[in-house]
């Protein structure tokens, strides 16, 4: 997993990355560029767009922000009526431009481009063996594979051949690609990562389809969301309407919950679930489960904001914004060497001290990751006069590396991996800590483990990360858990089912 970023200045989980597609829209690059607009949250390393002109895929792509790579002329270079987009952090493939996505090939079955949000847990045998059969990589992404194993397939239709690639892969994938006169979708089977289907309306004229990563991407260019593309499920659109097919039914869902605690945006609908309903879920069982008498609640913004209120209404302390953000902050910064302790949270935070001045605070966050900004956090706080602060957080202490398509830390950088919570609670120098409980989290999520990916906090992974041993255990650290893992033999429908158009 290669991170963008000195290990120094990284104290959150990194975000991962964000697609969108459009069929059937004369302004389809313009669009994608408001899709990935939204979705910038999800990757700031690089941002991408490719349409299909009607005789080729025309491409344009750079390092930066959406904003920095786009302007009216780079979009004006992109006609057509679909394309493609993407917004990436690494997690797998150097920081580098030929990584940034969607990647082009050029295939027996016709140009194809992919953009790819997940993590292939099998990608490196699959690449050694491709290339040891001849194939050429020019990138070091996982998700060039996808590609090589379609223009391998000895099947002519690129579905067919995507279909066989989606049967050799293992891990977390929402995926969209562009081909000649259509746009696809596809999940993989455990349905970690979110893919969400849409309609765009057009005054006299079919609506337009569009897929994204969240159902804030469409409320910025006024689409409607419809469904999620469902775990093992494949959605195409082209000018016949919309087709799907279900490649691998039957095997748990794995969502994964770190989407609502901090990934997603707050106005998102992500697994059919409210974003902010859920982190203010999360917040009012954290009341429940570590109360303490206090004066006002304090969120540490922007993710801990809902799980702030969330808090505040279910203990009755008032809730104050003891903390503001400064949104202005570009992504590098002249920084004094010695002269201004701790300034790179001062940058980004700033204390209100009317607010928490002589006060008991409750600090609420999403998380701790090193746990070296909640310490500076804590300080500043009682810089500013806070009598005490009480820190909660609310999600359970994040022991273990993510391999589905987040970057973390190594687990022996993972501050609740190599310390208890006393330590803890001593090193961010705050007067009580408190998680909220993995069985909490749950309960306020409103779906069983069965049903999520929580491996960052259980240590169980739902995908095994090496070639599955059958008499292994798909948790490692418990005792084998068929309720839990439980994966039933994926059905393969070979045919595409049309949908009604609406």
């Amino acid at each position: 997993m290669t991170r963008g970023s000195p290990e120094s200045a990284r104290d959150k989980f990194r975000d991962e990355c964000g697609v969108f597609g459009i069929f059937g829209h004369a302004d389809a690059a313009n669009l994608t560029y408001l899709g990935l607009y939204a979705m910038q949250h999800r990757g700031q390393e690089s941002a991408g767009i490719v349409t299909w002109t009607g005789n080729r895929i025309a491409v344009e792509k750079g390092m930066g922000y959406v904003a920095d790579v786009f302007n009216e002329g780079r979009l004006a270079r992109l006609p057509g009526s679909s394309a493609i987009g993407h917004v990436r952090y690494s997690t797998t493939g150097d920081s580098l431009l030929e990584n940034a996505q969607p990647i082009v090939y050029n295939t027996n079955k016709g140009p194809l481009a992919i953009a790819h949000n997940g993590n292939l847990v099998n990608a490196g045998e699959i690449r050694a063996e491709l290339e040891e059969e001849g194939s050429i990589f020019t990138t070091s992404s996982d998700t060039e594979v996808f590609l090589h194993l379609m223009a391998r397939s000895r099947v002519e239709d690129v579905v067919s051949a995507l279909r066989e690639a989606l049967a050799r892969v293992r891990g977390a994938y929402s995926i969209v690609l562009l081909a000649k006169n259509r746009v696809i979708a596809a999940r993989d089977p455990q349905g970690i990562r979110p893919l969400t289907l849409g309609r765009l309306r057009i005054d006299g004229a079919p609506d337009a389809r569009v897929v994204a990563s969240e159902t804030c991407a469409f409320d910025l260019i006024d689409a409607e969301p419809v469904r999620d593309v469902e775990p093992g499920e494949i959605v195409v659109f082209d000018a016949g309407g919309t087709a799907s097919a279900s490649f691998a039914m039957g095997q748990r869902t794995a969502f994964c919950i770190f989407e609502h605690v901090y990934f997603s945006r707050p106005d998102s609908s992500v697994f059919g679930k409210s974003v902010a309903e859920s982190r203010r879920a999360f917040g009012r069982r954290l009341a429940l489960e570590h109360p303490v008498p206090a004066d006002v609640v304090v969120p540490v913004p922007d993710s801990g904001v809902f799980a702030a209120l969330g808090f505040a209404e279910e203990s009755g302390i008032p809730y104050g914004m003891g903390l503001v953000r400064n949104h202005y902050v570009g992504r590098t910064f002249i920084e004094p060497k010695q002269s201004i302790r701790h300034f790179g949270v001062k940058v980004k935070l700033n204390p209100v001290r009317s607010v928490v001045a002589g006060k008991r605070v409750i600090l609420v966050d999403d998380s701790i990751v090193r746990g070296t900004t909640s310490k500076k956090i804590v300080k500043m706080l009682k810089v500013a006069g806070a009598a005490e602060v009480h820190m909660r957080i609310s999600s359970p202490p994040t022991e273990n590396p993510c391999h589905y398509g987040i970057d973390t830390p190594r687990r022996k950088e993972l501050i609740a991996a190599t310390h208890d919570l006393e330590a803890t609670r001593k090193f961010i120098e705050a007067d009580t800590l408190g998680y909220l409980s993995l069985e909490g989290m749950f309960a306020a999520f409103g779906r069983a483990e069965n049903e999520t990916c929580a491996a960052c906090f259980s240590g169980r992974y739902p995908i095994p990360l090496t070639v599955p041993d059958p008499q292994a255990t798909l948790f490692p650290s418990d005792e084998p858990r068929a309720d839990v893992s439980g994966e039933r033999p994926a059905t393969v429908f070979p045919r595409l089912v049309r949908a009604a158009k609406p």
